[in-house]
C-alpha cells in the first residue's frame, strides 16, 4: 500500500478537503483559503515541545510531541471525519510538510483514504502565492471602475458579478472600504498574508480570455497593501467612469455608513484623523453636524472639501487611459439602477 502522495500547490483543487494541521495561531495569520484547521499541536503544546527540544533534548521532545499529536489526531477523527465516505480525498499540510502533516496523513492513509500531503507544506504554498501574485495580474485584461466617492463603485461590482462578469472586489476581501472612514464595525481586517491568499484564490479562478472588473484603489486598503503587480496592471488598463449627482451619492453613502448614523460619536472620533489636512475649525464644524444628525449636509461637505479633490488628484495621476473611459450615469440609488448599468457596461 503506497503512502500519502506528495502534492504541489497546483494540485490543490483536485482534493475534496484541505486540512491545515498547524496550530491555531499559525492558521489565523494565513492559510490556504477554505482549509479546515485541525491542529496536530495547538499553540501551547507546540511551545511546550519546542522548549523541550531546546532545553532538554530532541528525543524527549519527540516523545512528548508524538503523544500529543496522536491524541489530537484521534480527537479530530472522532469529532470531524468519521462521516467521510470511502472515496473522500483529503489533502494535509503543516509548516514545512514534516512531522505534523506526516503523522496526520499517515493515519488517514492507513484508514484507506487517498490522502495527499502538500510537498513543502505552507512554506511552499506561500512561495507559490508570492510568485503568482507577481505574474498573474499582468496576464489578465482589467476593466477598472473609477468614480468619485459615493458613486456606487462597489455596488456596480456586485451587480456585475450577479450578471455573470468576472469581478475582483478588493474592498470585500480586505474588509475595508478604502477611506479613512472605511473600517467595518465588527469586521477586523485579515492579516496581510491572508489578504494576499484571498486575492490569489480569486485571481487563479479567472478565465484569462474574459475581462476582469475591479474598483480603482490606492496602494493600501486600510492597513493592507495591494500587491504591487496588481496595482501596476490596473494603472495600465482601460477604465469605466461611474458618475452620479451629489444627492444620489449622499444617499448611497448614508446607506453604506449606516453605523455612523446610529453612533455619531464613533464618526466624530474618526474625523480627528483629518485634522492635519483641514484644521480643527473644519473638524469641529463636521462634529457639530454629526451631533445634530444633519447627515445630508455633513456628507455633502465631506465630499466637496475632502474626498472629491483627493480622489481626482489620485485618479488623474495614475490612470492614463481615463480620458477615453466609458461613462455610466447613475441617477438613482436602487438595485435596479445598478443592474441596468451592469448590463450597459457588459454590452
Amino acid at each position: 500500500m503506497r503512502g500519502p502522495a506528495p502534492v504541489t500547490v497546483a494540485q490543490l483543487s483536485e482534493f475534496d478537503e484541505i486540512i491545515d494541521v498547524r496550530s491555531e495561531g499559525e492558521f489565523a495569520e494565513d492559510h490556504v483559503p477554505g482549509a479546515l484547521n485541525c491542529p496536530a499541536l495547538n499553540d501551547i503544546e507546540r511551545a511546550r515541545v519546542g522548549t523541550l527540544y531546546k532545553q532538554v533534548s530532541a528525543f524527549e521532545a519527540r516523545k512528548i510531541g508524538a503523544a500529543l499529536i496522536s491524541a489530537n489526531i484521534a480527537r479530530h477523527l472522532n469529532e470531524r471525519f468519521l462521516d467521510r465516505p470511502r472515496d473522500w480525498r483529503p489533502l494535509v499540510y503543516c509548516w514545512r510538510g514534516g512531522n505534523r502533516s506526516g503523522a496526520f496523513a499517515h493515519v488517514l492513509h492507513q484508514i484507506g483514504w487517498r490522502v495527499g500531503r502538500l510537498d513543502g507544506g505552507y512554506k511552499a504554498y506561500r512561495r507559490a502565492v508570492a510568485a503568482d501574485l507577481a505574474t498573474l495580474p499582468g496576464a489578465l485584461r482589467w476593466r477598472v471602475v473609477c468614480g468619485l466617492t459615493g458613486t456606487g463603485k462597489s455596488r456596480l461590482l456586485r451587480a456585475l458579478a450577479a450578471a455573470g462578469a468576472q469581478v475582483l472586489d478588493l474592498e470585500s476581501l480586505a474588509a475595508h472600504r478604502g477611506s479613512v472612514l472605511g473600517s467595518l464595525p465588527g469586521a477586523p481586517q485579515p492579516s496581510q498574508k491572508m489578504f494576499e491568499s484571498l486575492v490569489w484564490r480569486t485571481l487563479t479562478g479567472f478565465d484569462a480570455s474574459r475581462p476582469v472588473h475591479v474598483e480603482a484603489e490606492s496602494r493600501k486598503i486600510g492597513e493592507l497593501r495591494v500587491p504591487e503587480a496588481l496595482v501596476e496592471a490596473m494603472w495600465r488598463s482601460e477604465c469605466i467612469v461611474l458618475e452620479a449627482p451629489v444627492e444620489v451619492r449622499v444617499e448611497l453613502l448614508k446607506r453604506e455608513y449606516a453605523h455612523f448614523l446610529e453612533h455619531p460619536e464613533s464618526l466624530a472620533a474618526r474625523l480627528e484623523c483629518l485634522a492635519a489636512l483641514h484644521g480643527h475649525a473644519v473638524i469641529g464644524h463636521w462634529k457639530e453636524l454629526a451631533a445634530a444628525r444633519r447627515w445630508d449636509e455633513l456628507t455633502a461637505d465631506l465630499l466637496v472639501r475632502h474626498y472629491d479633490p483627493a480622489y481626482t488628484r489620485a485618479i488623474v495621476r495614475h490612470y492614463p487611459f481615463l480620458p477615453r473611459a466609458v461613462k455610466l450615469d447613475l441617477r438613482e440609488a436602487g438595485d435596479a439602477a445598478f443592474a441596468a448599468l451592469a448590463q450597459q457596461c457588459l454590452h
